[in-house]
């Protein structure tokens, strides 16, 4: 599990087939579990100055090669004594967004994210989402795209600050959106009903 909060912004060395090597200052071991722009990654190789990983085929038929070159942010998994902050983040990426419009303003910058509209469901006006491995608070939602808005310190501690209009994203939407709308489609299969108190309850589980 990680948190969302980005603690390095590493570069790759290389990518040849399915094996992803970085250049990092983090010290980590083999084994491993390490988000790369927001994809859980197992670390299979220690090499001076950094670590290899491994990218499964699934991973690579949903996240375009683009997001494994250059700098990219670096999250080792969450630990059990760690400070929890950001929020749920299980490093699977849903989707693939695409930035269509960056407004400046006092002082922040809003990006609307474009994605398919069937994912819309899972983004929440004003719950959390990640983006490339970053967590964030939608501002709003629309019928295909939602509204972030981007403070300074956001830009200055992640790659926000290069991204531009066309640019693709990882996406991982809200995990309890996700196990909410599961649990009703199935519900609704077997002609149940969803009462709040069974909403509470799957809330309270976590």
């Amino acid at each position: 599990m990680f948190t969302g909060l980005i603690r390095e912004i590493a570069k790759v060395k290389s990518f040849d087939k399915n094996i992803l090597t970085i250049q990092s200052k983090h010290k980590a071991k083999i084994g491993d579990s390490i988000a790369v722009n927001g994809v859980c990654l197992t670390v299979v190789n220690v090499v001076d100055g950094g670590f290899s990983l491994e990218v499964a085929d699934e991973t690579r038929s949903i996240v375009p090669s683009s997001k494994f070159r250059g700098r990219v942010h670096i999250e080792p998994a969450m630990m059990m004594s760690d400070r929890f902050e950001g929020h749920i983040v299980q490093g699977h990426i849903d989707t693939i967004g695409e930035i269509t419009t960056i407004t400046k303003r006092e002082n922040a910058y809003d990006f609307i994210i474009k994605v398919e509209p069937k994912y819309i469901s899972y983004i929440i006006p004003k719950g959390s989402i990640t983006i490339d491995g970053i967590s964030l608070t939608v501002n709003d939602v629309y019928r295909d795209s939602f509204r972030l808005t981007i403070i300074p310190h956001t830009l200055k501690e992640t790659l926000f600050s290069d991204y531009k209009i066309g640019d693709m994203l990882n996406i991982e939407t809200d995990l309890f959106a996700r196990y909410i709308e599961h649990i009703l489609t199935h519900r609704q299969k077997r002609a149940e009903s969803l009462s709040w108190d069974d909403v509470d309850a799957i809330q309270m589980s976590f």
